[in-house]
């Protein structure tokens, strides 16, 4: 057992003590501790569970033992067995929360709902906000960006950031388009997602990361250290740029999805 581990990167400091994690709350964390205690209820085990929130503002959560994932993705990550469960839980986590969502609040969110409301979003599935044992994608983490709306707010943000779909420029991605093109179907695939659905998912790629950028300048706008910085160091034209190679190269990505 770790105590006092401090975990790095993202823009919040979450500290380890024992078997749960102290993370810092915002206005928003009353609608996600009401979702993370349905998830429970409910049976789902992806999710860490919420314990109470410290007299100082810190949420504590359960640990979800396991790896995490940086940029460029680590062999685990970028592994097909990841790519499948990664998509196998989204469905799952999604599933979970489609009867929860019909009467979920529609404000207090940290972000505006998207219609039409289906699920409740987790916002920002990816490779660093997943936890894998081997190569096993198993659990789910920071729940910050959650809100409710349609399933495909989600899924296209996490092919984007599973396959990936980045461009040949982006030195956090990999594979050649028409490996990206077997990856995208695979994963829609494993996640069942529908014919309609794969026909406007390109479209809704890019729309997620012109969203991110948006977020992005209002953040760092708004004084937000931690965005602003990002924005120095140009991670929104790496978003971007992304944006315009999925719509660049939809003809070969859209082949193998809807085959």
């Amino acid at each position: 057992m770790v105590d006092d581990e401090v975990f790095a990167g993202g823009v919040n400091q979450v500290v380890r003590v024992g078997d749960t994690v102290y993370r810092p709350t915002g206005p928003w964390s009353p609608r996600v501790h009401d979702l993370l205690r349905h998830l429970a209820d409910g049976g789902f085990s992806g999710a860490p569970r919420v314990h109470a929130v410290t007299a100082d503002g810190f949420e504590v959560l359960d640990f979800l033992p396991g790896e995490v994932s940086d940029y460029p993705a680590t062999p685990a990550a970028a592994s097909e067995e990841a790519l499948i469960s990664a998509a196998e839980l989204l469905r799952s986590y999604h599933d979970a929360t489609a009867v929860y969502a019909r009467t979920a609040p529609r404000a207090g969110w940290q972000e505006p709902v998207v219609e039409p409301v289906e699920v409740i979003c987790h916002g920002d599935f990816a490779p660093h906000n997943c936890v894998l044992a081997g190569n096993r994608v198993t659990g789910m983490i920071d729940f910050d960006h959650a809100r409710p709306g349609p399933r495909m707010w989600d899924v296209a943000y996490a092919a984007y950031r599973w396959v990936p779909l980045t461009a040949p420029t982006n030195a956090d991605g990999f594979g050649t388009t028409a490996q990206q093109a077997a990856r995208l179907r695979l994963f829609c695939d494993r996640y069942g997602l529908g014919r309609a659905d794969r026909t406007r998912l390109i479209d809704m790629v890019a729309a997620r990361l012109h969203a991110l950028v948006d977020f992005m300048r209002t953040r760092a706008a708004a004084g937000d250290e931690a965005f602003a910085g990002h924005l120095a160091d140009g991670h929104h034209l790496l978003y971007l740029g992304d944006a315009a190679y999925v719509r660049e190269r939809r003809s070969m990505l859209e082949a193998d999805l809807r085959r």
